[in-house]
């Protein structure tokens, strides 16, 4: 317990000048804006490591047997890399570590001052100031850095990227179109959130991160559609989530029927108190609901899902589209789903409306 937290001397508006205090709901947008960025990266790699996972159970004995780097148990897990070791880089690997969780030998750092990252150095993190090498290793990269700074990196980077590492982006004043550009690389997913004035400041202001997500009314208000709190995330982020996990199928040559059964588990595995039971009004995800009528019906059975570009499908409309907007089913089972994934059950009344934002990036 913190005696001193409540002491008023301390506090970080004490004897602010009455004009000033208009401008104290920044100090909260920023705070909700680290919570919710660092609640959908952890959420997003809970859910890459569970695809991976199962991609691993579900191989035959004739894949074990072959010669792959792909086929090795140990490459199968997932490797995160966080590029930039600045106040956001701080703050997301602790929550990586501890809540996705992902083991301390498959986060690594790459930062101008490693030495400032001893804390995580002594949980085993790895820390070094070297770009390409953290991209050539990691599946994920978390690009944390300064926009002064990303076209320097982006040109030190770009001939290390692989063409299945997902290059996820919190420079949010930065273009998606920007990024492919400077990476020359199109499987890069970027989170937009919309902040509006006039709300509720429900996000604290003592509580580490990984704290605050561990309280209930803090986590749903992360939740994808929620836009408690005055954040709203921009729906089309979690569309980019539905291909970066198709794109992982393909990579792996997965057919195309046995990466929609991978879909079904990975995303619909959580029932809401009107799935009935054993979730037989559950919805099911279908060929059609990611590509068009025209392609899914010229398909071969064991041929897997086309390659799809995150950058395109963040942009433009497609066929998962609709059923973001529309789909109540669908939205209740990925909010409880969400909530599931940090330890928390979402009651039908909590549920949070959807509200989509905007839809340019």
């Amino acid at each position: 317990m913190d005696m001193l937290e409540d002491l008023e001397s301390l506090q970080f508006d004490y004897e602010m000048e009455e004009e000033d205090r208009s401008w104290l709901y920044l100090q909260d947008r920023f705070r909700g804006l680290m919570i919710k960025g660092c609640a959908h990266a952890t959420f997003f790699c809970k859910l890459l490591r569970n695809l991976r996972q199962s991609l691993r159970e579900k191989r035959t004995p004739t894949d074990l047997m072959t010669g792959s780097p792909d086929n090795i148990p140990d490459e199968d897990e997932l490797k995160v890399g966080i590029l930039g070791g600045g106040h956001l880089g701080k703050q997301l690997a602790p929550v990586l570590l501890q809540l996705v969780p992902i083991p301390a030998e498959r986060l690594r750092i790459s930062t101008r001052r490693p030495e400032t990252l001893e804390e995580l150095q002594k949980l085993g993190v790895q820390c070094f100031y070297h770009n390409s090498d953290l991209v050539g290793w990691a599946n994920v990269i978390f690009l944390c850095c300064l926009p002064s700074q990303l076209q320097n990196i982006c040109s030190e980077i770009q001939t290390s990227l692989g063409k299945a590492c997902i290059v996820y982006s919190f420079v949010s004043a930065v273009p998606i179109l920007r990024l492919k550009l400077l990476l020359k690389h199109t499987n890069i997913l970027r989170p937009q959130y919309q902040c509006f004035e006039g709300f509720a400041n429900i996000w604290g202001a003592n509580k580490e991160i990984i704290a605050a997500l561990q309280d209930p009314m803090t986590l749903q208000a992360t939740c994808p559609f929620s836009p408690a709190g005055g954040i709203i995330l921009n729906v089309k982020w979690l569309e980019g989530v539905f291909y970066a996990a198709l794109n992982i199928c393909t990579e792996k040559a997965v057919p195309h029927s046995q990466a929609l059964q991978l879909m079904n588990e990975l995303f619909l595995s959580v029932h809401s108190e009107d799935c009935g039971e054993e979730g037989a009004s559950c919805p099911q995800f279908q060929l059609q609901d990611f590509v068009s009528k025209v392609y899914a019906k010229n398909l071969p059975q064991k041929r897997p899902f086309p390659w799809f570009e995150l950058t395109a499908v963040q942009l433009r409309e497609t066929p998962f589209s609709g059923h973001l907007l529309t789909g109540t089913a669908l939205r209740d089972h990925l909010m409880h789903l969400y909530c599931d994934s940090f330890g928390i059950s979402l009651t039908k009344e909590q549920q949070p409306v959807i509200s989509p934002g905007s839809p340019s990036q």
